[in-house]
């Protein structure tokens, strides 16, 4: 019998994870769900209780509470709610989490998983990328251990040859460039909400869309790359690859680069760290690289999306640093999509953020070692740092759906 938690349950991932679960064929393995944890969609969060039956459902929004008792009266679960019932919930002892609450909200429920030796799926970059390796420290030191979840990073995983670590000239990270690809940074003064979340290729959340249209998400992934396989920026680079066929690449010393390349489906790589260390049957969508004929590759445009050479300035400068990359970008993503800001105001705000921070004593150079609270006060200094910039806007919560 597999225990199983899902932070964040109701986003596409954890919708996809339930739905692997179900249908995944893995002979002699039988599944309970410990937990269930959603943000404010108590509506599904209740359906998926009912089915899949977990020991403990928890919404985080209060405002959700009432709804969220009456859908479960009767259902004999245990549920709760808020932020702190959230963590409360990570904490409970399973073998495998997925950590899939979007922004630095699932930084504490994370934290608190990796803490009790589970195998936990990381989808919630912002965790990762805050913290740095103590995240990583933290859960190999209960007896678990981090599986990467983002489609990038999984592919690195997958074709990354840990005895021939001396032999890696490089990380190539893809990227599809959004839909703003190829445009210059005049014609991105413009561009509108409904415009930046049109992805072509892939179907995520309103954040996660933004920051790909942004360039933001590649900069992230760039920061979690680094500590997630411990190499240095000067060894990360990113292609602009607008097919997402090829997810990422490993490029060794003896001129050999391998790649793992399949469809744009979060399921495959969830897939993988469901079943990891061994792979097991789905009824995964075709791959046909005939009916795909041509694959590009392009070095992405930094003038015109900034935010993948601030994050990587953020990677260098290191310590607390990341932090405020990602409260910045967190804060103005959330202000643009409530239509307070334009598109180009997002880099120039975190650019902004991150020259007060380092003309400030900010603890830029401290080890973080296991004090997530010092990560938790950088990003709440950041927030009120951009508060001006958006008005009667409330940032302490920003982009934590």
């Amino acid at each position: 019998m597999r225990r199983i938690s899902i932070l964040g349950s109701t986003g596409s991932v954890g919708v996809s994870t339930l739905n692997l679960i179900e249908e995944t064929l893995m002979p002699g393995v039988d599944y309970t769900i410990e937990a269930l944890c959603a943000g404010r969609n108590a509506a599904l969060l209740a359906e998926q209780a009912l089915k899949f039956r977990p020991a403990v459902a928890v919404i985080a929004d209060e405002a959700q509470w009432p709804l969220f008792q009456d859908l479960m009266r009767g259902s004999g679960i245990e549920i709760a709610c808020g932020i702190d019932a959230v963590e409360t919930a990570a904490a409970r002892q399973a073998d495998w989490v997925m950590a899939a609450i979007v922004g630095i909200a699932g930084l504490k429920p994370v934290w608190a998983a990796a803490g009790t030796g589970a195998t936990i799926a990381l989808a919630n970059k912002e965790s990762l990328v805050c913290c740095g390796r103590a995240l990583i420290e933290r859960a190999e030191a209960a007896g678990g251990r981090i599986l990467p979840v983002d489609s990038e990073h999984n592919a690195i995983f997958q074709v990354f040859e840990t005895t021939q670590r001396d032999h890696i000239r490089r990380l190539i990270l893809t990227a599809s460039g959004g839909p703003f690809r190829g445009r210059t940074r005049e014609d991105l003064k413009t561009v509108t909400r409904e415009q930046a979340l049109k992805h072509p290729n892939w179907s995520m959340g309103a954040k996660i869309t933004i920051d790909s249209a942004t360039l933001a998400n590649k900069g992230l992934e760039l920061i979690e790359a680094a500590y997630l396989f411990d190499m240095p920026a000067s060894q990360i680079d990113v292609l602009v690859h607008p097919q997402s066929v090829v997810h990422s690449l490993v490029e060794y010393t003896d001129g050999s680069t391998l790649a793992q390349m399949g469809p744009a489906d979060m399921r495959v790589p969830i897939s993988y760290c469901l079943g990891w260390p061994d792979r097991h049957p789905w009824k995964a969508p075709a791959f046909d690289l005939r009916a795909i004929g041509t694959l590009t590759f392009d070095a992405p445009d930094e003038e015109a999306f900034p935010m993948l050479r601030l994050a990587r300035e953020a990677l260098m400068i290191g310590g607390l640093m990341p932090v405020v990359f990602n409260a910045a970008n967190e804060v103005m993503v959330q202000a643009f999509l409530a239509g307070r800001i334009g598109f180009l105001d997002i880099p120039e705000a975190v650019a902004h953020a991150m020259k007060k921070a380092e003309s400030r004593s900010m603890a830029l150079t401290v080890n973080l070692g296991h004090d997530i609270g010092q990560i938790l006060l950088t990003d709440a200094e950041t927030r009120a740092e951009l508060a001006g910039r958006c008005g009667a806007f409330d940032v302490s919560q920003a982009a934590t759906a």
